[in-house]
């Protein structure tokens, strides 16, 4: 969700440098915005531990930086800044809003509002280091080429091409599977119409594969290639359908619409991917589940909250994708904010 921020404030002050800092992991993403250089940090090997953390320090004050912002806000960095206190250094760190999320995910007496979004915290780390920005719908990244070397063929100009993310890190945050399945034997009966299957893991890899076998048009992504190259993938999309979950998130970030089926979890806590209207939200229905949101993250599931996400039927799911793709063609479904770049 930073690549937003870091893109707002590229416009806004040409030049400035920038390192990120972040497991080697998520490296790719950063990679993929220009003029950004990514920093490994190893929490299991030479970073870990107290002494790692000095060592990290010590490491990142050799980039000779005139401001930190700590967007983790976590124990880790904590220390980090503790360190970094020595120094006459500015050093900002994230406001989540605990106090805030704590009132809205309350069983009883919530405080019925919608939050700052998470990108819009971020942006105020960095007002606090000196440099304001406002982001605009436009701050996202260019799209990319083709990633032929996965080897998947390129479907015609004609196909509409979605990115399908049923997996996400908690069972309250996902969409049943038997309800998956009628939505794509729905969208198998779409000719023009392409579907990419996402995931990782054993488990869930063996299911695309089931899912791709059985419905024509769907082809499991999963194992077929690195972040990079899945994020080359995604960019070229005209839709991703995800849950409350990172893969909405890396499609916003080139921006590519994204649909997200949100169950226990609810867009006021200020995750909703960037740049996407209200209208792209479908929400589990909270009449029934008054609740909802349980939690920020989606870990709490409270007794009788297990099938949240069948409020959401599949005809309303493929409507909406439809909707959003609209009748005039793979180009038509790219939002305003993509638009505006170009």
């Amino acid at each position: 969700m930073v690549v937003h921020v870091i893109l707002s404030l590229q416009r806004k002050y040409p030049g400035i440098r920038l390192t990120v800092a972040t497991k080697p992991a998520f490296l790719p993403v950063f990679e993929a915005v220009p003029g950004v250089q990514g920093f490994h940090v190893q929490t299991r090997g030479r970073h870990k531990g107290l002494s790692g953390l000095w060592k990290l320090h010590r490491e990142l004050l050799a980039q000779n930086p005139d401001g930190i912002a700590d967007l983790h806000a976590v124990l880790r960095t904590r220390i980090l800044r503790f360190f970094f206190g020595a120094y006459p250094i500015p050093v900002a760190v994230l406001d989540k809003g605990r106090q805030e999320k704590r009132r809205l995910t309350a069983a009883t007496g919530k405080r019925w509002k919608p939050l700052k979004s998470t990108h819009q915290r971020y942006a105020d780390v960095l007002a606090r280091l000196g440099y304001p920005i406002e982001m605009e719908p436009g701050d996202v990244l260019q799209k990319a080429a083709w990633p032929a070397d996965m080897g998947l063929p390129q479907p015609p100009a004609a196909v509409k091409k979605i990115g399908l993310a049923p997996f996400a890190a908690h069972p309250g945050k996902c969409y049943p599977e038997d309800l998956i399945k009628e939505v794509l034997a729905k969208l198998s009966g779409e000719p023009e119409i392409r579907v990419f299957l996402f995931g990782g893991g054993p488990e869930e890899s063996e299911k695309l594969r089931l899912w791709e076998a059985a419905f024509g048009n769907c082809v499991s992504v999963a194992g077929r290639g690195s972040l990079s190259q899945e994020l080359r993938l995604i960019s070229n999309l005209d839709l991703m359908v995800s849950m409350d979950s990172g893969n909405g998130h890396l499609a916003a970030l080139y921006g590519v619409p994204v649909l997200t089926l949100w169950g226990v979890t609810h867009p006021y806590t200020g995750f909703a991917p960037f740049g996407q209207p209200p209208e792209h939200s479908l929400m589990a229905d909270r009449d029934m589940y008054p609740q909802i949101p349980t939690s920020v993250y989606g870990n709490k599931v409270p007794e009788g909250y297990h099938r949240v996400m069948e409020t959401i039927p599949p005809e309303t799911v493929c409507g909406k994708i439809l909707e959003i793709l609209g009748p005039g063609g793979p180009g038509q479904a790219r939002t305003t904010g993509e638009r505006e770049r170009k």
